[in-house]
C-alpha cells in the first residue's frame, strides 16, 4: 500500500483556541505535503470552521452528531465561547458523546482508503502522573520515549510577516456584533505611538462587578487611553446585554467625550489592535493565544490570570520572560483603583521597567518571526521542526508498510 496517499485525522477540542491553531496546523501541513487531512467536530462548530477555511484543498470538514441540550448543556452550544464557568465540566465531559461516531468515521476512512480495517488500533495516549513535576519538553521527550516537535506559533501570517498588516485574516475579524475594525483602527490613528492600553479577557472570562469598578476608575484615574472589551460580570450570562450600572455612573461618557476611551461589548478584532503602532500595552488574562499574539507584535502583559494554566503563563511571563507585570489574579481577589493605575502607569512608561518591558517584548517578537521564517536556504527553528515531523511520519508509514 505504499503508493496510497496519507490521511491525517484530526479532531480539536470544542474551543475557538484550539479550532484555529488546528485549522492553522493543518494548512501548515498542507503547504508542505499531499496528505489528504480531516478535521473533525460538531456541525456548528464545522460551520465555523468552514467560514474560516483559507485553502480547502484536500482539507476535508466533516461533523459528528452532536445534541448539547439532550447534553446537559443550553440549545446550540458545541464549545466553549461564551460559556458559562458552571458548564465547563459538563462539555468536558460531553465529548465522551463523539468516541462511537469518531470510531465508526474513522473506519470508513481506513476502508475507503484502502486499508484492512483490523489494522487500525485506538489508543488514548496518557501523560505519567509525574509529568505534574517535570520541566518542559526535554522531560516529555525522556519520560514517553517519543519524538516531540515545537513546531508553533501557529499564528496568521499576517501577523509574523512585517509589511502583511493590512492583511489580517478575514475570517478572524467576522463578527456580527461588536467593534467593527474600520472603526478600531480610526480610533487608534488618534494617539500617539506605544500609548495605548488594550483590555480583553478572551471570551470565555470575566471578572466580578466590584473588580470591574475598581478597573474602570484606575483607567479613568490613569488618564492613558485604552480600548476595552466588557463583558457582563461573575454571575450573569456572559452572552446577555452588558448594563451600564456594572460600571461607574457617567464612565463610558466620559472617557468616550474625551476620546480617552473606547468601550467595546462582547467582542474587538483583537489581531488588528495588537498590530497597530499605537497599542503599547495588553491587559489579559494570560491565556496561550493571547500571549502568542501579543509577544509576536512585542507588545509587553498586565496579566490577571483568571483559570486554568493561566497562572503558570503569567508567572513564566514575569519571571523568565520579563514582559510583564501581574494585576492581581482571580475573580474573588480585592483591587483598589489605585493599584490598577500603579501598573499601567509603570507599564506604558517610556523609561525604566516600561521601557525594558518593551524591549524585551520586541525581542521575542523577532524571534517569534525568525521561527517561522522561510527564506531560500533559511529555515527557521520551527519550520524546520515541521519538516522534522513530516519526514518522522513518512518513515513511520514506510516501516510499517
Amino acid at each position: 500500500m505504499s503508493d496510497t496517499q496519507e490521511h491525517i485525522i484530526m479532531l480539536p477540542f470544542l474551543a475557538l483556541g484550539h479550532m484555529i491553531p488546528f485549522l492553522a496546523l493543518a494548512n501548515k501541513i498542507q503547504e508542505r505535503t499531499n496528505y489528504k487531512i480531516t478535521i473533525v467536530s460538531t456541525p456548528l462548530n464545522i460551520k465555523y470552521l468552514s467560514s474560516n477555511r483559507q485553502n480547502p484543498n484536500n482539507i476535508s470538514l466533516v461533523s459528528l452528531p452532536y445534541n448539547s441540550f439532550d447534553l446537559g448543556l443550553p440549545p446550540n452550544t458545541e464549545n466553549t465561547e461564551a460559556l458559562p464557568l458552571k458548564d465547563m465540566v459538563t462539555i468536558f465531559n460531553s465529548t465522551l458523546s463523539l468516541k462511537d461516531p469518531l470510531k465508526k468515521l474513522i473506519l470508513e476512512i481506513i476502508k475507503k482508503d484502502g486499508f484492512d480495517e483490523n489494522s487500525c488500533i485506538f489508543n488514548v495516549s496518557q501523560l505519567h502522573p509525574f509529568m505534574k513535576l517535570a520541566n518542559g519538553i526535554k522531560a516529555i521527550k525522556n519520560l514517553t520515549k517519543l519524538p516531540v516537535w515545537c513546531i508553533g506559533p501557529l499564528l496568521p501570517q499576517c501577523m509574523i510577516k512585517k509589511g502583511e498588516k493590512d492583511q489580517i485574516l478575514e475570517s478572524r475579524i467576522a463578527k456580527d456584533h461588536g467593534l467593527s475594525p474600520e472603526k478600531c483602527i480610526e480610533w487608534l490613528n488618534k494617539h500617539p505611538k506605544n500609548s495605548v492600553l488594550y483590555i480583553s479577557f478572551g471570551s470565555q472570562n470575566t471578572i466580578s462587578t466590584s473588580q470591574m469598578m475598581a478597573l474602570a476608575l484606575g483607567l479613568e484615574d490613569s488618564e492613558k487611553p485604552f480600548i476595552w472589551v466588557v463583558r457582563p460580570p461573575i454571575g450573569f450570562d456572559l452572552k446577555g446585554e452588558f448594563k451600564s450600572e456594572w460600571l461607574p455612573q457617567g464612565f463610558q461618557e466620559r472617557v468616550e467625550k474625551g476620546n480617552k476611551g473606547l468601550i467595546v461589548k462582547s467582542w474587538a478584532p483583537q489581531l488588528q489592535i495588537l498590530c497597530h503602532g499605537s497599542t503599547g500595552a495588553f491587559l489579559t488574562h494570560c491565556g496561550w493565544n493571547s500571549v502568542l499574539e501579543s509577544l509576536s507584535e512585542g507588545v509587553p502583559i498586565i496579566s490577571w490570570p483568571l483559570a486554568g494554566e493561566q497562572a503558570f503563563n503569567s508567572k513564566m511571563l514575569m519571571e523568565e520572560m520579563g514582559v510583564c507585570i501581574e494585576l492581581t489574579k482571580g475573580v474573588e481577589s480585592v483591587i483598589e483603583k489605585d493599584d490598577v493605575k500603579k501598573v499601567i502607569d509603570v507599564v506604558l512608561s517610556t523609561s525604566g521597567k516600561g521601557k525594558e518591558m518593551k524591549e524585551r517584548a520586541n525581542e521575542i517578537g523577532i524571534s517569534i518571526r525568525e521561527a517561522v521564517k522561510e527564506e531560500g536556504k533559511f529555515k527557521g527553528s520551527s519550520v524546520k521542526a515541521m519538516d522534522d515531523f513530516i519526514s518522522t511520519l513518512l518513515c513511520t508509514r514506510n516501516l510499517s508498510s
